[in-house]
């Protein structure tokens, strides 16, 4: 899974990406400090991960891991090259889905741009979604265009393609109303369609509201967060209030000091926790387990995924020979504290190619190829 953090200057992207990645990006007072997109993989965090490894005590404990892109502040009229402009448009659509930082604080000390990068202007963060929604819309215009006249082109030879041209000149003209690709109305057929074009404004979004310390306290009655909120809401998107500056702090602390720290500011969870939960939310994503003396790993597959395809991402060969998924719910086997004591009260399930994987299954795979 790969994120990508989006966001005017200043609004405490590379600050939060170096917090929640440890990666190091820069992080400075003016517009474009990021020229190339820092990439940093961090590990999902996954306590019944922790769990299996102190019990089989393996050789390697591998977790799932998220990717995530910190890629430079984008200004008004990005999408006509402004700015580090389109450059930086075409590394978010490798994406899978945008993480857009939101400033919810004033700071007389800190720049707040939007599109002259030598004006300080109030900040304002409804319209400063509203700039980011633009330029992404406005790159999409320009994609889906090019796709209409390709679908106008084969249609001269094939018919089938009058209908994708349709599809994608309604969409053009809603892009055009300063809509969101997301927010599009059409039926699976024309939703799967449009979902082969890579288009910004179609990906998933998850709002940062980046706090200052006092009002990262009470986040719910800061009027800034508010707005991203009812946003968010109207989006059917998640919010997550962050504090960047605590989250630079809470990176640097580990094992109990951290828990201390987090008990100290009255949240049970970092930010970076909260991201990836509500990624996986957001994404449908699940996870379940392989576990043994050689190697305990967490893998990341989406809702509704079945076993020989779960196994598939072991190898392809489990999948292409699978047999059938021995399969116990990881609390099931934490309770009782071992395989075989599982396997006594017939825990421990034989499932065969039907079979839905579910979030916290432990699995072995049989397979003969």
């Amino acid at each position: 899974m790969k994120l990508g953090i989006v966001g005017l200057p200043n609004v405490g992207k590379s600050t939060l990406f170096n917090a929640i990645t440890n990666a190091g990006a820069e992080s400075a007072n003016y517009p474009f400090c990021t020229i190339d997109p820092n990439v940093g993989v961090v590990a999902v965090p996954d306590a019944r991960l922790d769990w299996l490894s102190g019990f089989y005590k393996p050789k390697k404990t591998t977790p799932a891991v998220v990717e995530f892109v910190d890629i430079a502040g984008l200004v008004k009229g990005a999408s006509r090259g402004e700015g580090l402009g389109n450059k930086f448009l075409a590394n978010i659509r490798e994406c899978s889905a945008i993480v857009h930082v939101v400033r919810c604080f004033d700071d007389e000390n800190i720049m707040h741009v939007v599109g002259d990068t030598s004006t300080n202007v109030p900040v304002d963060p409804a319209g400063d979604i509203g700039v980011i929604d633009i330029e992404l819309i406005m790159a999409d215009v320009e994609m889906v265009e090019r796709r209409i006249v390709k679908a106008q082109k084969a249609a001269k030879a094939d018919k089938k393609y009058l209908h994708e041209a349709e599809v994608f000149t309604a969409l053009r003209d809603w892009l055009n109303d300063g809509n969101s690709a997301r927010s599009f109305v059409c039926d699976p057929d024309d939703a799967a369609l449009i979902a082969t074009s890579e288009l910004l404004s179609l990906k998933p979004v998850i709002y940062a509201a980046n706090l200052d310390e006092d009002g990262f306290a009470h986040y719910q009655d800061v009027p800034y967060y508010q707005q991203v909120a009812e946003i968010a809401a109207k989006e059917d998107a998640q919010v997550i209030p962050v504090c960047a500056k605590l989250e630079a702090e809470i990176a640097e602390l580990e094992g109990d000091e951290k828990a201390m720290f987090l008990e100290d500011l009255g949240i049970a969870e970092s930010g970076l926790d909260r991201l990836i939960k509500a990624s996986y939310s957001l994404l449908g994503l699940i996870s379940f387990l392989t576990a043994g003396e050689d190697e305990c790993r967490a893998w990341t597959i989406t809702k509704g995924t079945k076993a020989p395809q779960a196994a598939g991402k072991l190898h392809t060969d489990f999948e292409r020979g699978f047999i059938r998924a021995e399969v116990v719910s990881f609390e099931d086997l934490k309770a009782n504290g071992s395989m075989a004591a599982a396997r006594e009260k017939g825990l421990i399930r034989s499932e065969g190619k039907e079979y839905v994987m579910r979030d916290g299954d432990v699995v072995l795979f049989r397979f003969n190829v």
